[in-house]
């Protein structure tokens, strides 16, 4: 029996791992213990195989790094090997041991220098537990070529960044996409060739879903180029692990960095982005960026990110580029000032290509549902004027109480949709309560509100069944920032009166 693709017995020893720390440490500490010692292994089983094949090739040298590079391998040095940890498991000095082993491989292998975690040495580390981590973690096979050939370790990371976002709550959030939400994305985008975009790339899941998906439509993965940005450090260096194992070439920058004050990829322009940006994000610093070239459809407001998010997006594409993203209910409809505008804007210019409504509870982090926005420079002839709404609410299945996925079928179904909507060859129809095609007239009619309900004859929900308790805390967030603005504004008009002598 399989769960997530994952045999359900690998599965029990994989939660296991982890259950040897929690409780002793926080969930965002211990993912990064558990899965620096999982690619460690990984990285050894593949090595170990390619220096047991040398052994049997004459003239061949066991212990030339050339011979692993050559084959797209790790090179492993002799201090940094799985057997030597192994063997060292029951020692105080276990965690010392794994710090100085991914510091040689880090030495030994540009391409992750500065992405191993190196704090296994730490004193409120429980050395026991550690150790029972490395005898656990040695009984799994990750990188040999049959574990290869099945993925076993894209599934574990797969497996474990969803467990961890449960763990963590809304933290979770910040670094974790739902797989079938990237699917959808994917499917629909279809990225088989050019450049690839994630501004907020977090543990790497629309890239690696591209990179499945490519390969399932026997598409060649060295036909597309991956750029990335990502401001968690932590996180940061889960990507590039996420992205090492799969033998996926990538530019996250150097380090991680803020997508709006440390632009990494000033000049790039892609032909496919994708994200998942941080919902409703109120302190992102957007006082300091008024002037800034990206906002080409108006200044966003300081107190929400979702549309510097978009206007980022789309400054980011090329002529022909296309974009798909996800973001709350309340980025369809909002009348906060700016807001409302630069989404007019955006339609007026033609720049939105379809809108998904989602159905609750995709989310670890929230119950609230979100969106799918689509966005593209250049619209078919046939398209132009027109945008597809999908409202997608009422597909998924519960997998648990308060966990819903969207199965295969539906994310196919909602992909032809809107493949057939874009080509000019394809077949598509109006669907009542599901889909409907509405030009400019129609979404100025409903004063530039981009929610498919509005337009798919489905009954109108408030705010799209968000809920009232968490409507009301982000109203109220909205309302603080609104005051702090206005005290703000009242001072530097005091002072200026106090300049001109009136006090």
């Amino acid at each position: 029996m399989t769960t997530n693709g994952i045999p359900q017995d690998l599965e029990s020893k994989l939660w296991a791992a982890a259950d040897k720390l929690r409780g002793h440490m926080d969930a965002a500490e211990y993912k990064h213990v558990v899965l620096g010692l999982i690619f460690l292994k990984y990285i050894s089983d593949a090595f170990e195989e390619l220096h047991q094949h040398l052994q049997t090739i004459e003239f061949a040298d066991p212990e030339d790094p050339d011979e692993y590079r050559a084959e797209n391998i790790f090179w492993v040095p002799p201090d940094a090997r799985w057997d030597m940890l192994k063997n060292n498991a029951k020692s105080t000095e276990i965690g010392v041991l794994i710090d100085r082993a991914m510091v040689a491989i880090e030495n030994d292998n540009p391409t992750l220098k500065g992405v191993l975690p190196q704090d296994y040495g730490r004193e409120d580390l429980d050395k026991r537990r550690l150790g029972e981590l490395v005898d656990l973690i040695s009984s799994i096979a990750m990188g040999d070529s049959e574990s290869r050939s099945q993925d076993i370790l894209g599934r574990v990371y797969e497996y474990f960044l969803g467990q961890f976002a449960n763990a963590e709550g809304k933290k979770g959030g910040q670094f974790y996409t739902p797989k079938s939400v990237v699917t959808l994305l994917v499917e629909m985008l279809e990225p088989f060739k050019g450049r690839i975009y994630d501004p907020c790339c977090g543990s790497g899941g629309m890239f690696v879903q591209s990179e499945k998906f490519i390969t399932a439509h026997g598409g060649n993965i060295d036909h597309i180029s991956v750029y990335g940005q990502e401001s968690n450090p932590t996180t940061w260096r889960l990507c590039k692990m996420n992205l090492a194992i799969r033998g996926i070439d990538h530019n996250l920058g150097t380090s991680a960095a803020d997508s709006f004050h440390n632009n990494l990829h000033p000049d790039l322009r892609a032909d496919f982005i994708m994200a998942n940006p941080p919902f409703n994000m109120s302190d992102w610093g957007g006082n300091l960026l008024d002037d800034d070239p990206r906002w080409m459809y108006g200044v966003p407001p300081a107190g929400n990110a979702n549309f510097a998010w978009v206007q980022h997006m789309v400054y980011h594409l090329s002529q022909n580029g296309r974009a798909g993203f996800v973001l709350s209910n309340g980025s369809m409809s909002t009348s906060t000032r700016g807001e409302k505008e630069i989404r007019q804007q955006l339609i007026e210019e033609d720049r939105i290509e379809c809108m998904v409504a989602l159905p609750p509870q995709l989310f670890y982090n929230t119950g609230i549902p979100a969106c799918l926005w689509f966005v593209s420079k250049q619209k078919p002839d046939h398209r132009r004027g027109e945008t597809l709404f999908i409202d997608a609410r009422r597909a998924g299945e519960m997998v648990n109480r308060t966990l819903r996925v969207l199965t295969e079928d539906e994310i196919l179904d909602i992909a032809a949709t809107y493949h057939g909507w874009l080509d000019p060859s394809g077949v598509y129809d109006d669907v009542p309560g599901y889909t409907y095609s509405a030009n400019l007239d129609k979404i100025a009619g409903h004063d530039y509100v981009l929610t498919p309900g509005r337009y798919v004859g489905a009954p109108d929900l408030d705010e799209d069944d968000e809920p009232f308790a968490e409507k009301m805390e982000r109203l109220t967030q909205t309302l603080q920032t609104q005051f702090e603005e206005s005290a703000r504004l009242e001072a530097i008009i005091k002072e200026n009166l106090k300049k001109l002598g009136y006090d």
